[in-house]
Order: C-alpha cells, then sequence, then structure tokens
C-alpha cells in the first residue's frame, strides 16, 4: 500500500515537474505578431484581379512565344520547358546550406510549425534527407514525390528526369495556411562535405540546379560552427552564378555568441565566401536566430529583432511582385527564344547558299557550324536586329544542337508564316515589345487586363511576311 502511495506521489511530481517546464518554455516564445503584421496575412487579395492576369499571360505565351520554342526546338537547346504549372505557380523560396544550421527551424518558425504534428523534424545531427516542398492546400496531408510528378497541374513535373530514387527522396506538405496562399517553400538535405555524389542515389547537383533555376529568393543559411567551404559546398556556389540578385546569405543562431565573438565570426563567413562569390556587390547578409523560442540573454536582441523584420520584408517584396516577377520571366524567355530563332534561321541561309549541286550537304554545314564567325552567323544577328551581344548564346552549343537536330529539319524563318496563324517572328516580337509591357503596366496601374482589340474582334488583316520577297 505504501509502495502504491509513494509511486502515485512520484507519478504526480513528474506531472508538475513537466508542466513547469512547458510552462517555462511558453513563457520565452518569442511574440510573432511582427510576422503576421508583415506579410499582411489579415489582408484580402484581389485573387481575381491576379487570375485574370494568370490567364492573359498563359494566353501571350501559348499563341506568341510558344509556337517558335517548338518550331525550332528550344528546349533541346536551353533544357528548360515552361509548362502551365510554372506560370500558374506561387513564388518559390528554396533553403539551402549545411547540415543543422536551421533551415528548417526557420521554416517552422515562419509558418508557426512549432510543436503541431506537421512541424518539419529538427536535431543537432542531419535530419533532413528529402527534398520537402511546403505549399497550400485545402487541408493538411503529405503527398509524394511520384504523385506531386505526375499531376501536369503543378510546377513539378519536369523532377521525374532525375530518377525514381530522387522521386522517393521528394515531399510534399501542403496546408491551409495563409502564408502558403502567396508563397511555396522548399527545405532541402544540408551538405555533408564527407558524402560522396554518388551515395545519395540520385544527382544531387543537378536537382539544386533544378530548383535554383526556378526559385524567387534563395536563403543560404550558415550557423557560427559551421563556416568552413569543401567541394560540396564550393560546387553550390557555382551552381548560383548569374543568379547573386536572388540570394540572401543567413548567419542564423547569432544569440549563441557574445557581441565580439559574432564579429569575428561575421568576418570569417565573408572570408571563406569571397571566393565563391565574385560579384562586385555582395549578397545581403542577414544575423539574427530565426527559431521560436526568445533570444538568449545579454546578446544584442534589438538588433537581432531588426535583421528579422528586415528580412520579412524582403521575403514580403518578393510576394508582392512575384506577378511582375512572372510577366518579366516569360519575356526574358521570349527574347532567348527570338534570339535562338534568328540564329536557326541565319544558319539555314547560309547552308542553302553554300550548297551546290556537286556539294556534299554534311561537310558544307560541318563547315559552317565548326566555325560560324567565318560566317558571320552571330554578327549577322547583332547587326540586323535589336539584340544584345551579351544575350546571345554560346556558340558551341549549337555545335551540340545541330548535332541532334539536322540542319535539313527546320524551315527559314520565311516559310514560317499562315494566313490564320500569322508570322512566328512577328508574333513574337509583339509579345516581346507589346503584350507583356502592356500586361506588366496593367498590373501597376491596378487595371484589370482584359484582350486587346483584335482579339476581343478579330482585325482580320493578313499578316505581312517581311522576309517574303514582293
Amino acid at each position: 500500500m505504501k509502495g502504491s502511495v509513494s509511486f502515485c506521489c512520484f507519478l504526480s511530481l513528474l506531472l508538475l515537474q513537466a508542466t513547469a517546464e512547458e510552462e517555462d518554455i511558453i513563457s520565452v516564445l518569442r511574440d510573432r505578431s511582427h510576422i503576421d503584421e508583415t506579410f499582411r496575412l489579415a489582408a484580402e487579395e484581389k485573387a481575381a484581379d491576379y487570375a485574370a492576369a494568370i490567364q492573359r499571360l498563359r494566353k501571350i505565351y501559348h499563341t506568341s512565344i510558344k509556337p517558335m520554342e517548338q518550331a525550332y526546338k528550344y528546349n533541346e537547346l536551353r533544357q528548360h520547358e515552361i509548362s502551365d504549372g510554372e506560370i500558374t505557380s506561387k513564388p518559390m523560396v528554396l533553403f539551402l546550406g549545411p547540415w543543422s544550421v536551421g533551415k528548417s527551424s526557420m521554416i517552422n518558425y515562419l509558418l508557426g510549425l512549432n510543436d503541431s504534428p506537421y512541424q518539419l523534424y529538427t536535431g543537432a545531427e542531419p535530419t533532413t534527407s528529402e527534398f520537402t516542398v511546403i505549399m497550400h492546400g485545402e487541408k493538411i496531408r503529405s503527398v509524394e514525390g511520384i504523385v506531386m510528378a505526375a499531376d501536369s497541374s503543378r510546377s513539378f513535373s519536369p523532377l521525374e528526369k532525375f530518377g525514381q530514387n530522387f522521386l522517393e527522396k521528394l515531399i510534399g506538405i501542403e496546408m491551409p495556411h495563409k502564408l502558403l496562399e502567396r508563397v511555396t517553400f522548399v527545405d532541402t538535405p544540408g551538405i555533408i562535405e564527407n558524402r560522396k555524389q554518388q551515395e545519395r542515389g540520385y544527382p544531387f547537383n543537378d536537382v539544386c540546379q533544378w530548383f535554383i533555376d526556378r526559385a524567387d529568393l534563395i536563403f543560404v543559411v550558415f550557423d557560427p560552427t559551421k563556416l568552413d567551404v569543401g567541394l560540396e559546398l564550393e560546387m553550390l556556389f557555382r551552381q548560383l552564378k548569374g543568379r547573386e540578385s536572388q540570394i540572401r546569405i543567413i548567419l542564423n543562431k547569432a544569440d549563441n555568441l557574445a557581441t565580439q565573438d559574432l564579429m569575428r565570426v561575421y568576418g570569417a563567413l565573408f572570408w571563406s565566401l569571397a571566393p565563391l562569390i565574385n560579384v562586385t556587390e555582395p549578397p545581403r547578409v542577414y544575423v539574427s536566430s530565426f527559431w521560436p523560442y526568445d533570444y538568449a540573454p545579454d546578446t544584442s536582441r534589438e538588433l537581432f529583432k531588426r535583421e528579422e523584420i528586415s528580412l520579412l520584408e524582403d521575403l514580403n517584396q518578393v510576394i508582392e511582385n512575384r506577378m511582375e516577377n512572372k510577366i518579366a520571366f516569360i519575356r526574358q524567355h521570349g527574347i532567348r527564344v527570338r534570339i535562338h530563332g534568328l540564329l536557326v534561321d541565319r544558319y539555314v541561309q547560309t547552308f542553302k547558299e553554300k550548297m551546290s549541286f556537286f556539294s556534299d550537304p554534311e561537310l558544307v554545314f560541318k563547315e559552317i557550324v565548326d566555325d560560324p564567325d567565318k560566317f558571320y552567323i552571330f554578327k549577322s544577328i547583332l547587326a540586323k536586329t535589336n539584340v544584345s551581344k551579351f544575350d546571345l548564346p554560346n556558340r558551341d552549343a549549337y555545335r551540340d544542337f545541330f548535332g541532334i537536330n539536322p540542319i535539313t529539319n527546320f524551315k527559314p524563318l520565311s516559310g514560317q508564316c499562315s494566313y490564320m496563324g500569322g508570322c512566328l517572328l512577328e508574333k513574337i516580337e509583339k509579345a516581346i515589345t507589346n503584350e507583356l509591357p502592356a500586361l506588366l503596366s496593367s498590373i501597376n496601374s491596378g487595371k484589370q487586363p482584359g484582350l486587346s482589340s483584335c482579339e476581343a474582334t478579330g482585325c482580320g488583316e493578313k499578316p505581312k511576311n517581311r522576309y517574303r520577297k514582293n
């Protein structure tokens, strides 16, 4: 009897201690109200206007850009096919960095998932072994990678090319969250320098490149104890070349250090990254501690709070400008497709000019593709069209391109016109110079985008062919 009483007393003490510890944790939880205020989650969005703009953008792409893209097989040159899912997708925020630096904890904090059944697992050891996509859904559920890749309405169907081993390491989490209505987060496996690429079972760097190419904002997270740069991190920064404007460096867990030590770590971080980021203006660095608990005592809490708010405003700017960024992306894509079409047309014309009755077609074209400068392929494009020399693709890429696509498979631009469809070049130039800028102006002015007068009524004008001789 006495033993039973003692055991009950012991259990009661444990419960009291656990309750007291829980109250202590709750008392040191950080206030999250500034997150909702910065993202204005309580405000209602103009969903109808956004949907109308997306539909208009899709129409411009499918009618004016994609026809030339398909006619001259642009996707085989750039390996980047734009799907409807990518056009309609929300901005993507990608988290990269070494293992156990706080990437998953940061996502939990931003979404308020701590102590919920669907919080991302965190720990001092490497915990995230999958690419985890956190996105909006009507109810909380997980989605397998093979399902995400098979769903054409999503923007992840191209990931099938990385194989089944990777799809088993891809997982989606859907939840009804106001912030996820406007943005999608992607958590990645931590970089482990002593692990070889082959041990992952899939092309890790290629998968990272796919997400990097589609990310609107890239957070590269470090903590004060993991500043060393190895081969895998060096390769990652090589993949980030050209995306410096999207990169934000985060020095996380900063409240673990005294102010003087923090200054030394900040300098060491720049020293380590300087050889990897070869740009005039380095990426913005945020120094704070991104998790739900209060800052450690006797640290620069006011500085950390201001840094956190600056990062939230930076993220909110990407969310607010998502439609403008998407229009600019499609326009930039259209410019590349146009340049590609002009170059293929020039190769075709040069080939026809150099061919004679006794010529060997393979030898003639080999001479052209091996030394395009001899035949002024690229210089003629610069001289006759409004193209910047900095936008021209690599000459060697066309040797590989025509290696699998014979020149005889392509028509010149003068033959790419039809009475009903118009001319491919004129349509893509109209989209680049008129339609997409007009859509952007309508977004900025708050005017709901609609159909142009010709699209609404049908102008009935026969398209002009600038390449056909009169």
